[in-house]
């Protein structure tokens, strides 16, 4: 079923207020296991966090998620997996932005939505330097929400939705078959005006963006070679060469594959990495933490970054619906015998 999500967004400001009044909760020790591949448990100074056994038949959890293809298509990943372990879902997908989910979530207004480990780190823990490995980065995010916000991250998926540079494919000979970002410093020093990037503004000033790139990588491209464009019109661009040959992209954005375009390996591991998580409140997880675990891990083990991209594919490119793309991988992949058992 679906509520008011008018509603909702209504409650949100007052309800941070309330839980930002309330603190956070237990104080946790860090957890007991390593990596994205294991469990969620963590050690807690006032109290462990245990994993409850009850089946998720008849449970009741409401699900959101945020404005864009990708995570409507993990919204629907969940509605639909929880309604195979016999949930009865309230469907938010399509919610808001990341601080109406989060706020929502904190707010016991939802119990579930996917977050990446980037956004978690960044945004909501208010770091500002990503770990570059991935499993010391979910380690990091999942002891730290719980700690401080009763918030449970799930094993990740292995895809990574992050900040890149591509360029269209038919052109790597032209541009000297680049292939990782370090690759682009010959080609700005040797021919300058083939270095040419599209970028958003604020990735053009953020220093987590083109800038901060920069200086990693010890180059800087021409003042003349940078064009500032709206997100949806970069692709486009970088397509056709025109103003730009390599563009400021989101990793697994599905106009990747469709306009066939080339993104550069990271190689110096500059961006932050943004592994999507399902994360439940500490109350659900506490009631039913064994049966989520066996329903979401093999979910998320399945997303990876060329699976995430495709089906990002078929609603930003094909034009398919995201609760039928949704369906259709987790039927296609056998992914829902683990919910239908708990």
């Amino acid at each position: 079923m679906r509520g008011s999500k008018t509603t909702l967004l209504a409650l949100f400001a007052a309800l941070a207020l309330f839980a930002a009044a309330c603190g956070g909760g237990d104080q946790l020790e860090s957890g007991g296991d390593e990596g994205g591949g294991g469990s969620s448990e963590g050690g807690s100074e006032g109290g462990e966090l245990t994993a409850g056994t009850e089946a998720l038949d008849g449970a009741q959890i409401t699900v959101g998620s945020k404005d864009f293809d990708e995570q409507q298509v993990l919204g629907y990943i969940s509605v639909t997996a929880l309604e195979a372990a016999g949930a009865s879902v309230d469907d938010q997908i399509n919610l808001g932005g990341t601080d109406a989910n989060r706020q929502a979530l904190l707010s016991g207004q939802i119990q579930h939505y996917w977050e990446y480990t980037g956004t978690g780190w960044i945004n909501h823990l208010g770091e500002t330097d990503p770990i570059p490995d991935r499993e010391e980065q979910y380690t990091a995010v999942r002891d730290r929400d719980l700690e401080e916000n009763d918030l449970v991250w799930l094993a990740p998926a292995p895809f990574n939705n992050t900040y890149g540079l591509a360029f269209r494919s038919e052109a790597a000979e032209d541009l000297g078959n680049p292939e990782t970002l370090s690759d682009l410093g010959p080609l700005i020093e040797n021919e300058p005006e083939k270095a040419s990037v599209c970028v958003e503004t604020e990735f053009e000033s953020r220093e987590d963006g083109l800038p901060g790139m920069e200086e990693t990588y010890g180059y800087e491209f021409p003042g003349d070679g940078v064009t500032g464009l709206d997100t949806g019109v970069i692709y486009s661009a970088i397509d056709k060469g025109d103003p730009c040959n390599f563009g400021e992209i989101f990793t697994t954005d599905g106009r990747i594959n469709a306009l066939d375009l080339t993104v550069l390996e990271d190689d110096e591991a500059f961006f932050p990495l943004y592994n999507a998580s399902p994360v439940f409140t500490r109350d659900i997880y506490e009631q039913y933490g064994e049966a989520l675990e066996a329903c979401f891990d093999p979910i998320a083990e399945a997303l990876t970054q060329e699976e995430m991209t495709e089906l990002n594919k078929r609603v930003s490119s094909d034009g398919e619906r995201p609760q039928a793309v949704a369906e259709s991988f987790l039927n296609d992949n056998d992914l829902l015998g683990g919910c239908e058992s708990g």
